[in-house]
């Protein structure tokens, strides 16, 4: 299959590429600049130049491919409305671009939505959002299903983890807690957030490419939900900075964009995944891969 991949140079696609390069598949990756296009020749990948708001390019990229996993995103989390309007544009293109083709489109959200939409409980792929932020991207994503592509959703745990990962939320907790001093977390810290090891993250985003049906939310979850204050707990010793609670109202104050997230209690479901692609993560949880040092060495 010749499969286009945004966000191909990036912490997962560094993770998938190979993965989909082992599996037979050929890919073309998207690169925003002379480095990124430089680093996926070398792994024997077309670099295709552009980003996310050529969207003339990204149909025609799509249209001649077999099939897309969207991985880019705009990570300006300071203005999240307009990087999520710029990736349902880019959507939008590529959806078009496919229409009718039967072809495999992945499209990329996250589960801290879930927060929103099954308050009090596990989520599970069957919750849905009606719009907002990455949202109105994963509903027209499903609604492709309808015009004949083979459309689905990975909802994406908010901590990706592994040594691949050097900019991601797991990060910015870690240097957080440098600056500040103090490895904290809000409240009790008894609320829970799911993880993912990068490499099942990128065995499942192939899985889906192959065989997800159309219109299928799928959740890339291995932890179900670590309590946030065992995560700090394990930032704090390996930091060796004390670990304590601040007040929710001084959590913007604390952890900056993070602060009206690291509140939010997010454990959710991965077993309809697991039993519709037959997935099963079996790489570190989050807790063993901090443990294992590789994110505080600087």
């Amino acid at each position: 299959m010749r499969v286009f991949v945004t966000g191909a140079s990036g912490h997962i696609g560094s993770a998938l590429v190979p993965e989909l390069l082992g599996a037979g598949h050929e890919v073309l990756g998207l690169a925003r600049s002379e480095r990124s296009a430089d680093a996926l020749a070398a792994l024997g990948v077309e670099a295709i130049p552009g980003d996310l708001d050529d969207v003339d390019g990204l149909r025609e990229t799509a249209r001649g491919s077999d099939g897309v996993v969207h991985l880019a995103f705009k990570h300006d989390l300071e203005d999240l409305p307009r990087a999520a309007v710029a990736d349902r544009r880019a959507v939008g293109a590529m959806g078009d671009a496919l229409e009718g083709s039967g072809k495999p489109f992945v499209v990329t959200s996250g589960t801290l939505l879930l927060a929103l939409a099954a308050p009090g409980r596990v989520g599970t792929e069957e919750d849905v959002l009606e719009g907002g932020p990455r949202v109105d991207s994963e509903n027209a994503t499903i609604a492709m299903a309808e015009r004949g592509v083979r459309s689905s959703v990975v909802r994406l745990s908010p901590l990706v983890h592994s040594s691949l990962d050097h900019h991601g939320f797991t990060h910015r907790l870690i240097d957080t807690a440098r600056q500040r001093g103090i490895s904290a977390y809000v409240g009790e810290g008894a609320n829970r957030w799911p993880a993912l090891h990068t490499l099942d993250a990128a065995h499942l985003y192939r899985l889906a490419l192959e065989a997800a049906p159309a219109g299928s939310r799928l959740h890339g979850v291995g932890d179900e939900g670590v309590p946030f204050r065992a995560i700090a707990e394990v930032i704090g010793r390996h930091l060796d900075l004390p670990v304590a609670s601040v007040d929710p109202s001084a959590a913007d104050e604390h952890f900056g964009f993070l602060g009206p997230l690291v509140g939010l209690d997010n454990p959710t479901s991965s077993a309809r995944t697991r039993g519709l692609l037959d997935w099963l993560p079996d790489h570190p949880g989050l807790l063993d891969d901090l443990e294992e040092g590789h994110y505080f060495t600087e």
